[in-house]
């Protein structure tokens, strides 16, 4: 289904306290909504907002529809502001909950083939009890008893039509999907998934955030590939001057395919020949750059950044010294990367094997992917 996610984030959190609203104030270096965004990367993304944040709200690059003076009014205008775009899936998401996760999201997807809606919760664990006078008044059965979270996804006809008809002042849109008579699945939700509330949440969502940065991904590569005729070879993306050429499918770029096959290694994607097969003729002749950019850009929609890389070229000629920077900063560029987290460098054999008896090239490369 074509899927679109409103944001709402109109609010003004007065419970949070601080000079501005919470989904404006600053959570690891950035404010609260832009870690909420960064988890719906790759969707149609509608953030409702209040009129007097617009100007910062532009620095995001998405839809932006102002709300109304409650939640049932913000979503309202976000559903509205979809309607007539061939949206047929939404899910509806509080602004203040930056800690959602990319896999939360696909399980609510996956749920609207079958249901009308979906929404995370968590059972209960818990005692509950009543209380008056600041005593113990009474026990309450917890069982059956959820908590529950965003985003809320449904089909979009149905949700818009059940916002029109309700009359206000619900707790979330479950309530209003229930009223008009939709059925609403529960998706186990995460326990990460907090709602930024009191001053004391974003110590909560700092620890969790920095939990999250310690995902870090290891790969690496190897390739080799034959001299043959030739005049220039292709080595981490510059063209050097040889008396030889590379043999291979592709441009022969043994260093990049090196590259690129670690940062498959790293999301245990397999290798190069999965991705583009040999077999295949299009890619005969084909860019080395095209396999690389693949690589880092599938490591981008899972969530990931270079950490750094590291490829060695096993050779005796051509020298590689003289390129190296060039090669450096052409990888870096390539990955959308710092150039100092690319490391490009050479080695012979000392004479020995197929590469000292100057019968081919090798290349070895390494790869962290950090969870961002």
């Amino acid at each position: 289904m074509d899927t679109a996610v409103i944001v709402v984030a109109a609010g003004r959190g007065s419970r949070m306290g601080g000079e501005m609203p919470k989904q404006w104030q600053v959570l690891s270096g950035k404010p609260v909504l832009a870690h909420t965004l960064a988890a719906f990367a790759g969707l149609r993304v509608l953030l409702v907002i209040h009129p007097e944040d617009r100007a910062r709200a532009e620095a995001f690059g998405v839809e932006l529809v102002e709300g109304g003076a409650t939640r049932d009014a913000s979503v309202l205008a976000g559903l509205r502001a979809l309607e007539g775009s061939g949206v047929e899936a939404v899910l509806i998401h509080d602004g203040a909950r930056p800690l959602v996760t990319r896999g939360l999201v696909d399980r609510l997807v996956a749920a609207l083939a079958v249901h009308q809606g979906a929404a995370p919760a968590l059972p209960v664990s818990d005692a509950l009890w009543r209380g008056a006078g600041g005593l113990v008044a009474g026990t309450v059965d917890r069982a059956g008893i959820y908590r529950a979270q965003t985003p809320q996804a449904f089909r979009f006809a149905p949700i818009l039509a059940a916002h029109r008809a309700h009359p206000g002042g619900a707790a979330d849109d479950v309530e209003v999907a229930r009223a008009a008579g939709l059925d609403v699945a529960i998706v186990e939700g995460e326990e990460s998934n907090l709602k930024l509330t009191w001053p004391g949440d974003f110590a909560r969502a700092e620890a969790i955030l920095k939990g999250r940065t310690m995902d870090v991904r290891l790969g690496n590569g190897y390739d080799v590939h034959a001299f043959c005729e030739g005049d220039h070879v292709w080595l981490c993306g510059v063209k050097v001057p040889h008396s030889r050429g590379l043999l291979g499918h592709s441009d022969a770029d043994v260093g990049m395919h090196a590259l690129t096959d670690a940062i498959y290694g790293a999301l245990a994607e397999g290798d190069i020949g999965r991705h583009f097969p040999p077999s295949d003729p299009q890619w005969k002749g084909a860019a080395s750059h095209v396999f690389l950019a693949h690589a880092i850009g599938l490591a981008a929609e899972r969530g990931y950044a270079l950490g750094n890389c590291d490829v060695t070229l096993v050779c005796e000629r051509p020298k590689i010294g003289p390129h190296a920077v060039e090669m450096q900063t052409e990888l870096a560029r390539i990955m959308g990367a710092d150039v100092g987290r690319v490391s490009v460098k050479a080695t012979t054999s000392e004479r020995l094997g197929f590469t000292g008896r100057e019968e081919g090239i090798a290349a070895i490369a390494t790869a962290t992917l950090v969870k961002t």
